[in-house]
């Protein structure tokens, strides 16, 4: 009797635990199931992008000599018209003051001619002569002036100055490499963009706010100022069928370089988006599948296309419809015609659970 009682509580046990396995199995049966969310939204593209100051020049030696004194250093900022090389000046200098009193000696000679005629002691005509040897000696002053000049290398602008290619005491020639100066008090950034989306930011350029654009920096940060776009080049380039644009951006703290890198982040507005969570979808050979559920509540598997991607999110632009209903958690444990139990999610509240939802 005793082996009997042991017995039946056993089986009972049994009983029992397969029962609650049997309620587990019941309840793990029921799948979330959602539906696809139309919205207007924006998404953002990265294009990889250059960053070159506004003005950027080189300084060279206007003529022949020897670099006698170096005014400024590596690095620094210059204002518009600061003497930054000066290279020896003693043969323009002999030059312009040869020149000087060739000038003075005309116009001396000019004052008394002049006096001369009025009193009609000589002609007009001589008047006229020594006066045009006059303006040609003024001339010749200017000239000498002019190349005078070309001694002293001053700023064009207000500017960084870059290394400097010479040293003091070189002897250079005309057109000798000094240094670079480079006005960054704003910068054209230039990328390049496909040719579908030029056609798609022409369609919607009227809006304002698709010509600000932001930049993500080498390192990472998102750089504290918007550019906006300003223009765009003339022509495709055949082999990339990329156009390039240019956006300004202002540099009020110098931060930017001319030569740096980084990634124009450019926000593009999507109305009436067909939005679905990616953790919805799976992949077989790099294409994207859901589970939609048919009226039977039969799982059929539905390809999709995708048009564009953000966190957590995928924007379909065909293979389903908002009236759809598709599978949201354990793609890994149904397959393909199998009839499920489910509870239907509102997807406003699946969008909303997402880690980053669309706006």
């Amino acid at each position: 009797m005793k082996n009997i009682a042991i017995k039946i509580c056993l089986l009972a046990t049994i009983f029992m635990l397969s029962c609650t396995k049997k309620h587990e199995k019941e309840k793990e049966d029921i799948y979330e199931v959602t539906s696809p969310l139309r919205k207007d939204t924006s998404t953002t593209r990265e294009y990889v992008c250059q960053i070159k100051a506004i003005q950027h020049i080189e300084l060279r030696a206007l003529d022949r000599g020897y670099l006698q004194e170096i005014f400024v250093d590596e690095g620094k900022f210059v204002k518009k018209g600061t003497l930054m090389f000066q290279i020896l000046p003693v043969k323009y200098q002999a030059e312009l003051e040869k020149a000087k009193a060739e000038a003075n000696y005309a116009q001396i000679e000019f004052q008394n001619s002049k006096l001369l005629a009025d009193s009609n002691v000589i002609s007009p005509n001589q008047l006229a002569l020594v006066k045009a040897k006059y303006e040609k000696a003024k001339a010749e002053l200017r000239l000498a002036e002019v190349y005078m000049s070309f001694t002293r290398i001053t700023a064009p602008f207000d500017g960084l100055i870059d290394r400097f290619q010479v040293r003091l005491g070189s002897l250079l020639d005309d057109g000798d490499l000094l240094t670079t100066l480079s006005d960054i008090s704003e910068l054209w950034v230039y990328f390049n963009v496909p040719e579908a989306e030029y056609l798609d930011y022409k369609q919607g350029e009227k809006d304002n706010n698709r010509r600000k654009v932001r930049l993500k920096m080498a390192n990472n940060q998102l750089y504290e100022y918007e550019g906006v776009i300003k223009t765009i080049e003339a022509d495709f380039n055949n082999m990339t069928g990329n156009i390039a644009f240019r956006a300004t951006f202002p540099n009020p703290d110098a931060l930017l370089r001319h030569g740096e890198t980084g990634n124009v982040i450019v926000t593009v507005p999507l109305k009436k988006a067909l939005m679905i969570p990616q953790k919805a979808t799976f992949e077989v050979l790099d294409q994207k599948f859901v589970y939609v559920l048919d009226k039977d509540n039969v799982l059929q598997t539905r390809r999709i296309t995708v048009s564009a991607e953000m966190p957590d999110i995928y924007i379909v632009k065909d293979g389903i419809s908002e009236n759809d209903k598709i599978l949201l958690e354990g793609l890994r444990k149904v397959k393909e015609g199998q009839k499920i139990q489910y509870h239907f999610k509102e997807p406003k509240i699946v969008m909303a659970n997402l880690k980053l939802h669309a706006e």
